[in-house]
């Protein structure tokens, strides 16, 4: 028997950057979508969880609830210079609607301490895809950079 351990893989896409996450539940698969969002802007073994944040999303879809989340993890980086290491989902739901909360554990990004890489500006619907194959949930996304 193989057991499934990736957590997400960088995509190269000419002029972007994308993730491809995977995990047992759709809420493990959204889980390492963000963690791999924020190994593309620095590496998160160096990060510290020193605060915590909530974040919450709503949309339509589970596409919708994922380029929002993930747009809300950016705001989150990009206003406050919040990042995080670990995420944990606090309520998670596709049906009627999709919504979600998590507690983000991280620290500030500190120049000197962490490494730069991608500047990442915004996740996209750009071949999106939130499904299930087989026992285990994949998502695609794709970043603007």
């Amino acid at each position: 028997m193989v057991l499934f351990s990736m957590k997400f893989e960088v995509m190269d896409i000419s002029g972007d950057v994308g993730i491809r996450a995977y995990g047992k539940s759709c809420e493990e698969a959204f889980v390492n979508a963000g963690i791999g969002m924020y190994s593309l802007i620095t590496d998160i073994e160096g990060i510290d969880e020193k605060q915590a944040v909530d974040i919450e999303a709503k949309s339509d879809s589970l596409e919708g609830l994922l380029v929002s989340y993930l747009n809300e993890l950016i705001f989150q980086f990009d206003t406050y210079g919040f990042i995080g290491k670990r995420i944990e989902i606090i309520a998670f739901s596709h049906q009627p609607s999709a919504f979600m909360k998590v507690k983000v554990y991280g620290e500030e990004f500190d120049a000197d301490r962490h490494e730069r890489r991608l500047l990442v500006k915004a996740a996209t619907y750009h071949n999106i895809k939130v499904e299930k194959i087989n026992d285990k949930w994949e998502i695609e996304v794709v970043f603007d950079i």
